[in-house]
């Protein structure tokens, strides 16, 4: 995950959520001020994560694909997720006695962290999250 994944998932389900319409990736784009490429492209991940349904064309567009309800902050944050909370690993001199050990108490730190904001994101849902803009 970049920096930007999460804001730009919760962002299109929030949308969704609110809106309860079918909508156009122009459109998300339009609120989230980003290219309507960058929308399908999420869009895509969060269809294949079961958050969304989507249909091309004329009438077509982006709906939540269960209640708001349903779907925790937990759920967004593992589809977008493809890297550790804080950050990547260095590649350390494997001849450095701490160089050698750095990346595994590194790795255990950094699930650690991951684990605690899952269980975070856990208590929330998208519906608790959306009554934040009523």
């Amino acid at each position: 995950m970049n920096n930007i994944d999460f804001a730009t998932a919760i962002h299109i389900l929030t949308l969704l959520a609110i809106t309860g319409d079918n909508l156009s990736s122009a459109y998300i784009a339009g609120s989230i001020n980003i290219n309507p490429a960058m929308v399908r492209k999420t869009l895509s991940v969060l269809s294949t994560q079961g958050l969304v349904k989507t249909k091309e064309g004329k009438g077509g567009g982006a709906s939540l694909a269960k209640s708001a309800g349903k779907v925790l902050l937990s759920d967004i944050y593992r589809a977008v997720n493809n890297s550790p909370l804080l950050g990547k690993l260095n590649r350390p001199n494997p001849d450095c006695s701490t160089g050698k050990q750095i990346n595994n108490n590194l790795l255990e730190l950094y699930n650690q962290a991951d684990q605690a904001l899952i269980n975070k994101l856990s208590t929330i849902t998208l519906a608790d999250f959306c009554k934040k803009f009523i």
